[in-house]
């Protein structure tokens, strides 16, 4: 804390802890006394290690596994580059102001979303308990996503890769779409119906052990350990994003699937399910009404100015999604020009990661090289997000009394025991 230049609380009546917080407004004299009762209600709560680790973790809990997958999908679908008008009103009329909402109620209030929610009124107590239901949901999905993740890294380093080649001779279902047959037979080994609950994969519950672990490690200490990670886990994937978007735009036929992605059809935006997937994408990328960038926000001081971090982690989060679809579209551009399969011949969510990336960096140079950067990339991303989504949980509880009596490593180790074991029902 003490290296934090930003982090001083400050002990004597401040006159300017809202104008601080806001960057720009003026303080009222009835809200000084407020402000001041936020600083001597936080004065014992941890602390980032500096502005950077704040930034670098938000901006690693929004850009996540969807910017890559997610987003260059509901663009080509939706009208290619005429999503984007759509996307940046979405942007601007509502990620940033519930983005900036949320930082500035965790700054200023300097405590969890549960208290907060109950000190503003106490019937929306059942808003926190909502935000919190919400964060132990999506607690079991990333570390899935990470664990499928992991698992094609290890595949990564076969020779041939294992979803380039058929296990069984004359498997017509294998030979129509090797991808395909790996990350269903294979990955997912799914079943025809969900009364059939099929066997354990054990390599994927090896990767979901080591994905906890992992997790756990980075955790353990609440923000003071996941601030540090961060500088590796938010700043690694931007590194290997650029190496694969140099790579990708070198490649045979790169820009037919930058034209696919971006060529306008203006037709698109008189459909209200165009708007209505470029608001939900700003939702749920930007990570707005989960929790966790309250937590994130009440670990800053007063004085922090919340205006600039939420414009930041805002376009950021953006520009990340414009560019990894650069990235991931060359690619599929490079595809249709070796194999024939057409650009917009794409599945949305994880079937563009795990069966139309993997069929087309199987095609290129180095091809273990490059599938292994990309699913490492997507680890990260993931195991990102996945930090806020925690502290999202385990944050607001420490506000009170009982679990302020237990060592944050404990609750932590509690919490992601639980899911690690739970995890064990998902695979039987």
């Amino acid at each position: 804390m003490d290296d934090y230049p930003y982090s001083e609380l400050a002990n004597q009546s401040s006159g300017q802890d809202i104008e601080d917080c806001q960057g720009t407004a003026n303080q009222s004299p009835d809200s000084e006394g407020t402000a001041k009762d936020g600083e001597e209600e936080g004065s014992g709560r941890e602390r980032w290690g500096n502005w950077v680790e704040f930034l670098l973790a938000s901006v690693g809990l929004a850009v996540g596994t969807g910017n890559v997958w997610r987003f260059p999908y509901l663009a080509q679908k939706n009208g290619g580059g005429a999503f984007l008008v759509p996307y940046t009103i979405m942007l601007l009329v509502e990620g940033l102001p519930l983005l900036y909402l949320e930082l500035a109620l965790g700054q200023k209030m300097q405590k969890g979303f549960l208290k907060i929610w109950t000190s503003i009124r106490k019937e929306f107590t059942g808003i926190g308990v909502g935000q919190i239901l919400v964060s132990f949901n999506m607690t079991a999905y990333f570390p899935m996503v990470m664990c499928w993740c992991m698992y094609y890294f290890y595949n990564s380093f076969k020779d041939p890769l294992p979803w380039t080649v058929c296990k069984v001779a004359n498997d017509t279902c294998c030979a129509a779409d090797k991808a395909k047959h790996f990350w269903y037979e294979d990955t997912l080994q799914a079943t025809s119906s969900i009364n059939e609950a099929g066997e354990m994969v054990g390599g994927i519950v090896a990767c979901w052990i080591i994905c906890w672990v992992l997790t756990y490690m980075c955790l353990f200490k609440g923000i003071q350990s996941s601030g540090k990670a961060a500088y590796f886990t938010a700043t690694f994937p931007y590194l290997v994003l650029v190496c694969l978007f140099i790579r990708g735009v070198t490649l045979e036929g790169a820009g037919n699937g930058v034209k696919v992605l971006f060529t306008p059809d203006f037709q698109k935006l008189l459909d209200p399910n165009v708007w209505m997937d470029a608001a939900g994408q700003i939702f749920y990328s930007l990570s707005v009404g989960f929790g966790a960038l309250i937590c994130f926000g009440s670990y800053n001081p007063v004085k922090n100015n919340v205006t600039t971090d939420a414009l930041l982690i805002g376009f950021i989060n953006c520009g990340t999604s414009v560019f990894a679809a650069i990235v991931v579209y060359s690619v599929l551009g490079f595809r249709e020009s070796k194999i024939g399969i057409a650009v917009k011949d794409v599945e949305g969510g994880p079937g563009l990661a795990f069966i139309a990336y993997t069929t087309a960096v199987a095609q290129m140079p180095l091809p273990q090289l490059w599938a292994a950067a990309f699913f490492f990339m997507m680890m990260l991303l993931a195991i990102d997000s996945e930090f806020g989504t925690i502290e999202a949980c385990i944050g607001p509880l420490q506000d009170y009394p009982f679990f302020q009596r237990i060592r944050k490593e404990v609750t932590t180790f509690w919490y992601t025991s639980q899911y690690l074991l739970q995890g064990f029902l998902y695979f039987s």
